[in-house]
Order: structure tokens, then sequence, then C-alpha cells
């Protein structure tokens, strides 16, 4: 496939096409937690068995980007977009039908898969390799940002459907949506490159020369502590709220309000890494996260101050993101750049999975969150002391292949 004009139409629309794409992929995924406790309470089940799941999901996801990354590197992500949807869309239809705790759990086995594969990392990593060095941290920025307004919106729209339609119907409606992706992921497939070819396809020396390389090990753990942050929140939040005796709707709001001021995050975050040094916006990043949690444990709990919280934390949500995938692409190169950004979105998810079912077996042990919330701050600020020492340059394996790019 030859290399598309950077300005062409077919891009334009690839552009487009994926902001959709990253919209339908992560909102309904990102704000399931807004079910916890009407399913638990409605199938008796504890609290564990909706975590486990969750945390099954999210490793699943994580384990699957860097084998589509791979994918995509060779081939193009138009068809791991495909598979992916199709799988996710079966993993949410089969959560829609079964009364099983243990059906339910391992479901998110296959969930993981498809929303791994439909992921808007996936997205946006190819519409970074077809957009000039100029404008991918913007790109980058804009895809985390339609991602975002996805669970601005997935957030509310899951509560109504649950309330005018029962639960069943509700995720089966979140099924649905995963299908309007496979014809959008054509337009993807029209400027995707693939980087890899039969005669440069050296998978195991790109990973092991990423892992050889500090830079890359240290956003992988930050990315870790990401992963762990947003998944507790996004899986228990709206549960805590409630437990508080505060209605069921401010819980799926804060979602959404995290969700609605992470498009301004994403956006904020991808301009910073065109002009300031991205791992000290990183770093900022974490440690403000940190701060914002201390506040809101310490805090009496009101709307008011889950409004305030909810702002906050999306401002600084997935603001990670285009910052930590512009500097996998400026320090290890873009011709593994899918399968290397996948690796890296396994500690995200490794993270995420210890989040999710962690909250749930702490809340289960103790019946409350506490030591979860104190093991966000505290892993927040180990992850501001980690970026720090990220080189900005290219490294050795960015070096190597320099001459493919």
């Amino acid at each position: 496939m030859s290399t598309p004009d950077k300005d062409s139409p077919a891009v334009t629309a690839a552009i487009y096409a994926g902001c959709a794409i990253a919209f339908i992929s992560f909102g309904f995924a990102a704000t399931f937690g807004v079910f916890l406790r009407p399913m638990t309470e409605a199938l008796g089940w504890p609290r564990e068995v909706f975590a486990l799941s969750m945390a099954i999901q999210a490793i699943c996801w994580g384990v699957t980007q860097p084998l589509a990354g791979m994918v995509a590197d060779r081939y193009g992500s138009g068809r791991v977009l495909v598979f992916g949807a199709l799988v996710a869309a079966a993993g949410f239809g089969l959560r829609a039908f079964t009364i099983d705790p243990q059906i339910f759990i391992w479901s998110g086995v296959i969930v993981g898969i498809g929303t791994g594969a439909a992921a808007f990392q996936i997205v946006i990593i190819a519409l970074g390799k077809i957009v000039s060095s100029a404008r991918r941290s913007f790109i980058l920025g804009l895809g985390t940002a339609s991602a975002s307004a996805g669970m601005f919106i997935a957030a509310p729209m899951s509560v109504f459907l649950m309330d005018r339609f029962g639960l069943q119907n509700a995720i089966l409606a979140i099924a649905i949506s995963f299908l309007f992706i496979v014809p959008m992921a054509f337009f993807i497939n029209r400027v995707s490159v693939p980087t890899v070819t039969a005669g440069n396809s050296r998978f195991g020396y790109a990973i092991k020369s990423a892992f050889q390389d500090r830079a890359y090990v240290l956003l992988f753990f930050g990315f870790f502590v990401c992963g762990f942050h947003v998944a507790f929140i996004q899986t228990h939040l709206p549960a805590y709220i409630v437990d508080e005796g505060l209605p069921v709707s401010l819980g799926a709001w804060s979602l959404a309000l995290i969700g609605l001021l992470n498009i301004a995050g994403s956006f904020l975050s991808g301009w910073s890494g065109q002009r300031m040094s991205k791992k000290r916006v990183l770093s900022g990043i974490y440690f403000t996260r940190a701060i914002v949690i201390t506040l809101f444990i310490l805090a009496p709990l009101t709307p008011g101050a889950i409004f305030v919280f909810s702002a906050a934390m999306g401002l600084l949500w997935l603001s990670t993101v285009p910052l930590t995938t512009a500097l996998v692409a400026q320090t290890q190169g873009l011709t593994y750049l899918s399968t290397l950004g996948g690796f890296i979105f396994l500690g995200h998810q490794s993270g995420a999975f210890l989040g999710s079912w962690l909250g749930g077996r702490i809340y289960d042990i103790y019946g409350h969150y506490g030591p979860m919330w104190w093991a966000a701050v505290a892993l927040g600020l180990l992850a501001t002391l980690l970026h720090l020492p990220i080189r900005e340059t290219p490294g050795p394996l960015a070096k190597a292949t320099l001459p493919a790019e």
C-alpha cells in the first residue's frame, strides 16, 4: 500500500471515522461500572463477581493490545478493528443474557479481547502514523477526546436504558452499538499503512530492544498507575456514591462529567505535548491526581464535592494517553509503534486489573473502599517520580529503524 498524502480527503475521512470508532468503543466499556450495584443486587451476587469480570476484561484487553498491534503493523488496522467489534458485540451480548456468575466472570475474556482489538488506541496509533509529526500529538489528543466524549454520553445513557428498558436490554443495546464500528473501519483501512513488511518483521528484536531501554520501561510502569486509577474509579465510584446514601443518577453523572472534562483534558494534553516537555507534563498530571484524590477522600462527601472531583479527574483522566503514546513514538520510532504501544497499554491494563478486582475484594472484606483510595494516592506519587528520568530523544530502536520510517 502506498503512503497516503497527509492532507488528502481520505486521511480526513479516516480521522472522522477514527474519532467515531473511539467514541463507540471506549464509551460503554469505560462506564460499565454503572451496572455494578444494580446487577449485583438484582442477581444476588457479591461485588467481587462483577469486579473480577471487569478485571479479567481489563487484563485481556491489555494482552490483546500488543497482539492486535502486531497485526496492525504488519497488515494495517482495518481488519483488526472489524474483528474486535464483532467479538466485543458477542461478549456484551453474552452478558445481557447470563444469570450465572461464573459465566459473567469469564465473559470478561470475550469482552476484553474484543475491546482490545477495537480499542481507540489502535485507532489513534493508525492515525498517528499517517499524519505529520507536527500534528501527531494533536491528532492523538483528538482521538482520545473522542473516546472521552463517548464516556460522557454512555454513562447517563446506560442509566436511562436501564430505567426504561431493564438491565438485559440495556446491555444488549451496548452489544449492538459495537456493530456500527464495522462499516467505519473501511475508512481507516483505506489509509492504514503497514509499517512492518515480511523483510523487516523483527518483532522479537523490537520488543527486546524497547524493554532494554529505560525510557520505555518507565513509561510502562507509569502507565500501570494510570490503569489502576482509571479502572478503580470507573468501576467503583458509582457504587461508592450510592453506598454513601446519594442517588444512583449522581454516580452515572459523575462518570459522565469525567468524560466531558476529559475532552478538554485530552485536547490540552495534545497541545501541551507539542510545546512542552512531555515527561514533565506527565509527571505533573500524576502529582495532581494524587492531590485531587487526597482532597476528595478527606472532604465530606456531598454532590458538590463529587462534581468538583469528577471535573478535576476528567481533566487528568486520559490526558496521559496522547503524551505516553507520543513518547513511545519519539523514543522508539514509528515502525513498531502499534506493537510497542500495545505493550505499553498492557502495562496500563495490568494496573486496571488490580484496580478493578482489588476494589471489589477490599469492599467485600472491609465494607468500604478506604484502603483503595489511599493506594491510589501513593501510586500517583510514585508515577510522578517515575516519569522524571525519561529520555525524550530517539533510543537505539528508533535509530536502527529510522531509515524505514
